[in-house]
């Protein structure tokens, strides 16, 4: 993957997700990323990290928001299937 034109290895995403210190001044707002729906999911995957910089901690609106994942729980897509089903049922 390419963030800002050079590789990012497994270990500054580890790097990114392990942070502690949070700087609200360098965090992207989510909602100024514009993304080209027609690319190719990798290429749309390069400009996500291209312009929001640290894909486990940015803001939404004046809100930090930070990712975290249990180790061993369920992935991101079968809890937000799971979340959806729920919602269709009530």
């Amino acid at each position: 993957m390419y963030k800002g034109g050079i590789a990012v290895t497994l270990a500054q995403l580890d790097a990114m997700r392990n942070t502690t210190e949070i700087d609200r001044t360098k965090l992207v707002d989510i909602q100024s990323v514009k993304i080209n729906p027609s690319l190719p999911a990798a290429q749309r995957a390069e400009r996500y990290l291209e312009q929001i910089k640290n894909p486990y901690c940015f803001l939404c609106g004046g809100s930090v928001v930070r990712l975290r994942f249990a180790d061993g729980g369920e992935d991101l897509r079968a809890r937000l299937k799971n979340y959806f089903t729920s919602c269709k049922k009530a």
